[in-house]
């Protein structure tokens, strides 16, 4: 938690995923402040706690919402006061950002936002004509998405540096397009999970992967898919 500096732009998973909750407390404890949360689509429980401790200044997110225990209040009151700074998205805005990011490119197109209102609050999000199409058909330009650090918790990672993340492929993105990745996890394995072709799918490789620390059950109270439920 301490290779998180203040004003950092921080990647976070939703409640359904895989939430580092226990380094998200000690970045509360800590004091942290002005952290840039873009949330990887959405946000929960990890979200609404950062900002009513006041570590929060600008939050990128399609929704953040505590499912069926209702809206998330720190949030809802954050937005009504002001005192974090919204960037209104979608759930396709924020993957396409993140895969800019991964290919390394500056941008990626993306259909479905024109004739919503979301172009008028993101100017930096450019309507652009298809170079490519002999009619009229514009499309929507979105910069990429280079966070500063992705944070997340994972079942396990093995002694070469490798992290298990199975079926959560938005940690992949994640991991991809950050400047750093911070992982805690349930287990360090022996074996490597690159090897075991039954796994190796669901690997993020250790080259993408800048720091690991064992926190057995590091997501509590949320849950965290084969391990435990919230």
């Amino acid at each position: 938690v301490s290779r998180i500096e203040d004003g950092a732009s921080v990647a976070l998973p939703p409640d359904y995923s895989g939430c580092a909750m226990s380094a998200v407390r000690l970045l509360i404890e800590r004091g942290a402040t002005g952290l840039r949360v873009i949330t990887v689509p959405q946000g929960g429980l990890q979200v609404d706690l950062l900002i009513g401790a006041g570590c929060v200044s600008t939050l990128e997110s399609a929704a953040v919402t505590l499912g069926e225990h209702g809206l998330a209040p720190r949030f809802t009151d954050a937005v009504r006061t002001g005192s974090i700074h919204m960037r209104d998205s979608t759930c396709p805005a924020i993957h396409a950002g993140l895969q800019a990011a991964e290919k390394g490119l500056p941008f990626m197109p993306l259909r479905g936002i024109i004739g919503s209102d979301l172009v008028r609050y993101r100017p930096d999000w450019i309507v652009q004509d298809n170079p490519f199409a002999d009619d009229d058909d514009p499309i929507v330009l979105l910069p990429a998405i280079r966070p500063d650090v992705a944070l997340f918790h994972a079942a396990r990672a093995d002694t070469d540096g490798n992290v298990w993340v199975g079926i959560r492929r938005e940690l992949m993105t994640m991991a991809h397009a950050a400047g750093t990745t911070l992982v805690t996890v349930e287990e360090v394995v022996s074996d490597s999970l690159l090897a075991d072709e039954r796994t190796a799918a669901g690997v993020i490789p250790s080259m993408y992967i800048h720091g690991i620390s064992v926190a057995e059950k590091g997501a509590w109270p949320v849950g965290l898919w084969g391990c435990y439920a919230a």
